[in-house]
């Protein structure tokens, strides 16, 4: 069965959008409100991410398998089925995720939005391989 990638492609695509306006020059108040974004996006093209390397090991790797899996059980499981290279990086990104809740905090704000970008290079490959291998 494939997977219809369309939502997860505009997920990354808007991610990298994120991170591109962010390296423009910008004011200290709009810094601010581009960090909230790019942490948006970061939030959301995460959740994507891993819901799409679940359903693909669901369907490829036998549900069984994948059924009760903690996260970082998943992503073991997606570097096995070489979905992603560096299962780390996926254990940091998904820590980012959980402290997403507290941006109030201008020090967790600005950790959670260095990770963004290499996060988005993780992302954009984990969908390349996905369109590869999505059959």
């Amino acid at each position: 069965m494939q997977l219809d990638l369309s939502s997860l492609r505009k997920a990354v695509d808007s991610l990298d959008r994120a991170l591109k306006v962010a390296t423009e020059r910008t004011t200290p108040g709009q810094e601010e409100v581009i960090r909230a974004g790019v942490i948006q996006n970061f939030e959301f093209t995460y959740e994507l991410c891993w819901k799409f390397m679940k359903r693909w090991l669901e369907h490829n790797a036998g549900g069984s398998t994948v059924d009760g899996s903690t996260r970082k059980e998943l992503f073991r499981l997606a570097a096995e089925s070489r979905l992603i290279t560096d299962v780390e990086n996926w254990f940091k990104y998904h820590a980012a995720r959980n402290e997403t809740a507290h941006t109030y905090d201008p020090a967790k704000a600005v950790e959670i939005y260095l990770l963004a970008a290499p996060f988005a290079a993780d992302a954009r490959k984990l969908l390349q391989i996905l369109e590869q291998r999505n059959d």
